[in-house]
């Protein structure tokens, strides 16, 4: 028994005072599982037992656990300066990670803001869109649009930001100005569209278009878009889909906003995911990856058209964060990219992803298996109660299969991921990018035996 620095059992004491993010906690009366370590690819709970990672933590150990090199810069630089903000002030690795981001991003991707994390990074973003366009003389450009089922953050904004009704509404009323069109869920597209990855791509772009002039040109500002939606499972982007954005986008002077805080660092192939697809935004939102979750950062790259009015005169983008581009985060990200230029992180992503692809592919055979979508190391397999017709599991079917069973089996298998029914059923997988073949095996082992065993208690 783990016991608190106050002598109180620790599961007990985690009951009585921790509120879990997104947690039932309720389900903690059962007991609280804790994990106390990490080592390469997997975790290790309170009572030694070991977990493949299969979530990188929360889509953000790309580089794994217990790399001493990442907490070794950090103690470094806290010992020289542990913290100074960037108000009116600046550090030499705030300064140096600026210049080094810029480098990765594409285009004219060369302004950068730092958060604390992604969804500031977001709501970052949709203010500086509404600020730029009033100080261009465009002063009713402030509404924006997304997609249904995707996620971009929990503050105001970005839960407006966000396509999930079931999150969102505890909080109602939201900012208002966010407007929602169709995802990329080829899985799901309209019957016609189904065997025509292009045409659906084109069909799914045309709505953004037409949210735009539903809305009226004058009043959007920005399209917020994930390179490979998250929520729902995993939906890479069809064939031709963010080129047709890029360019409706352009026809009515509207800012495309490339929500990486998931995607860059590597978990698609690149450093930013925009590149993977071929497309150049106005704004990268990122944060996760940055530091592998060494440390919390995030940041709003911003092309050199949108600072431009505010690096002049006595303008300025009255925003910030006391810990944005905190000293000893930057310092860590520095360290975190060197080991991705060492390692060749991104290399090893983009000549492994395919056996990745084909490895989870297998349990196609399997009857509850319906479709395995992802790009890179980040994957999503829809669960379905019948393949030939697609059909999918009623609310309450859902609720006994992800929570009643699959989570806590697949956990108690060995294996760490998330079984989520935000949309359709589905499990989610993101390893750290350091995994290969050997660990590709384990994952599509444990999903095997477990999910064989949820068909029997359908």
């Amino acid at each position: 028994m783990s016991t608190t620095r106050l002598g109180t059992d620790r599961s007990q004491a985690a009951r009585d005072h921790l509120w879990g993010h997104f947690t039932r906690q309720s389900a903690w009366e059962n007991g609280v599982p804790t994990i106390v370590r990490g080592e390469g690819h997997h975790i290790f709970d309170d009572a030694g037992r070991q977990y493949i990672d299969g979530l990188s933590g929360l889509f953000v150990v790309q580089a794994g656990h217990g790399r001493t090199e990442l907490a070794e810069a950090a103690r470094v630089q806290a010992e020289k300066l542990a913290f100074f903000p960037l108000w009116s002030y600046a550090h030499p690795e705030a300064i140096d990670l600026a210049e080094r981001l810029a480098a990765h991003a594409p285009g004219d991707l060369n302004r950068v803001f730092f958060t604390t994390g992604g969804g500031e990074a977001v709501e970052t973003a949709w203010k500086l869109a509404k600020n730029y366009f009033k100080l261009t003389g465009k002063p009713n450009k402030y509404k924006v649009i997304s997609r249904s089922i995707a996620y971009h953050g929990t503050t105001h904004g970005a839960l407006s930001i966000t396509g999930l009704p079931t999150l969102k509404a505890p909080f109602e009323p939201l900012v208002p100005g966010a407007h929602k069109v169709p995802n990329t869920n080829e899985y799901r597209a309209p019957d016609h569209l189904r065997d025509d990855p292009k045409a659906f791509g084109r069909w799914a772009a045309d709505r953004i278009g037409e949210a735009i002039e539903f809305e009226g040109p004058d009043t959007v500002a920005a399209v917020f878009l994930e390179p490979v939606q998250n929520a729902g499972g995993c939906f890479p982007p069809p064939p031709g889909y963010f080129e047709r954005v890029r360019e409706i986008c352009d026809e009515h002077d509207v800012l495309l906003v490339s929500d990486e805080v998931i995607c860059a660092f590597g978990r698609i192939g690149s450093i930013f995911a925009c590149d993977d697809f071929g497309y150049v935004p106005d704004m990268i939102t990122c944060a996760k990856g940055m530091t592998s979750g060494y440390s919390p950062i995030g940041a709003l790259i911003a092309s050199d058209k949108l600072y431009e009015p505010f690096g002049r005169g006595s303008a300025s983008f009255a925003h910030g964060y006391t810990f944005g581009g905190h000293p000893v985060s930057a310092a860590v990200a520095h360290a975190n990219l060197d080991l991705f230029e060492r390692e060749g992180i991104t290399d090893h992503v983009k000549a492994t992803a395919p056996a990745f692809r084909r490895t989870l592919e297998q349990l196609l055979d399997l009857p509850i298996v319906g479709d395995v979508r992802g790009e890179g190391f980040f994957y999503g397999i829809e669960l379905v109660k019948d393949k030939t017709t697609r059909e999918t599991f009623d609310a309450d079917e859902s609720e006994r299969l992800l929570r009643g069973f699959l989570s806590g089996a697949l956990f108690e298998a060995g294996l760490y991921c998330r079984a989520d029914d935000r949309g359709d059923p589905v499990i989610q997988l993101a390893p750290p990018l350091t995994c290969g073949q050997q660990q590709f095996d384990e994952i599509e082992q444990i999903l095997r035996g477990v999910l064989t065993e949820a068909w029997t208690h359908l």
